[in-house]
């Protein structure tokens, strides 16, 4: 089953490839496939924000890669550890408990979203996040997070994050 949604057998070694359930599919994550060029935040800051910015990224590989923060982004024996790292879209998000004025909130399709009228960029979301995912852009003053808009997909040159429809999971399930 694997093999039919593009993820082999040998990618899953050393819990190298994640995956986090979405409105539309799966996104994985293969940090074996992961070069660390930075593209995809790149392609998420241009398309959601009109500006090339890691930082206010969407999806994280550059703080991972300096930070170390949750263990990855390490040095060892000669070699990076690099990882994309996005919102997991939590069933009960802390993020948005968290918010003082209720802005983080889910749309129709399930997604959820940073309603930048009622953001007051106090970083709330931010601590909450066991992941700190939500970030707050220093110009706008205000806080963003993943709406799973493929960007960050579409610019991957190595194939390192994919997203799988939920129509090709449910085919190749009923293959077994």
């Amino acid at each position: 089953m694997l093999s039919t949604l593009g993820v082999t057998a040998g990618a899953l070694a050393e819990d190298q490839v994640r995956v986090w359930a979405f409105p539309q599919g799966l996104l994985v994550v293969n940090a074996d496939r992961c070069v660390g060029c930075q593209r995809c935040e790149i392609n998420c800051t241009l398309t959601n924000d009109g500006c090339c910015s890691s930082y206010i990224s969407r999806v994280k590989v550059t703080r991972n890669l300096y930070s170390s923060r949750n263990g990855n982004g390490l040095y060892t024996e000669n070699n990076w550890t690099y990882f994309p790292d996005t919102c997991r879209q939590c069933e009960d998000p802390a993020c948005g408990n968290a918010c003082p004025q209720g802005a983080i909130v889910a749309g129709e399709d399930g997604i959820r979203r940073v309603d930048q009228d009622k953001c007051i960029g106090c970083g709330a979301c931010v601590e909450a996040c066991p992941w700190h995912m939500p970030t707050v852009n220093p110009v706008t003053k205000k806080s963003s997070k993943c709406v799973m808009c493929g960007a960050c997909v579409e610019g991957c040159p190595s194939g390192a994050l994919s997203i799988v429809p939920w129509d090709k999971i449910t085919a190749a399930a009923q293959q077994i």
